[in-house]
């Protein structure tokens, strides 16, 4: 009978341990630039992140992104200047921020 006392103590410890964390919301950024064959890199910045992803044909999709305030650098080719959105709010009841289209300068 001690025995399973012990053993049935351990089992709710245990059960409780594993439901008493939150899972961690995350959300995605994505976007398009134009032209399209002109950058090469989408930038996630906040003071505690730093998130990347590269861009193909002309889209890009940032993933796993925390709630918070995020700057964001599209990285461009030769001839182009990087271009940059600063404030962006991602939300953790929204699964997508999508900033639109991005138009790339040339230098």
């Amino acid at each position: 009978m001690k025995n399973f006392k012990v053993a049935f103590a351990a089992l709710a410890i245990s059960s409780a341990a594993l439901f008493s964390f939150n899972e961690i919301q995350t959300t995605v950024i994505k976007g398009s630039i134009t032209p399209v064959d002109k950058g090469v890199r989408a930038w996630a910045l906040s003071p505690t992140d730093t998130l990347r992803a590269d861009i193909q044909n002309g889209t890009f999709e940032i993933k796993d992104v925390k709630a918070g305030t995020y700057s964001i650098i599209i990285e461009a080719k030769e001839g182009y200047a990087n271009t940059g959105r600063k404030d962006v709010v991602v939300s953790a009841d929204s699964a997508v921020t999508d900033l639109g289209q991005i138009t790339l300068q040339p230098k």
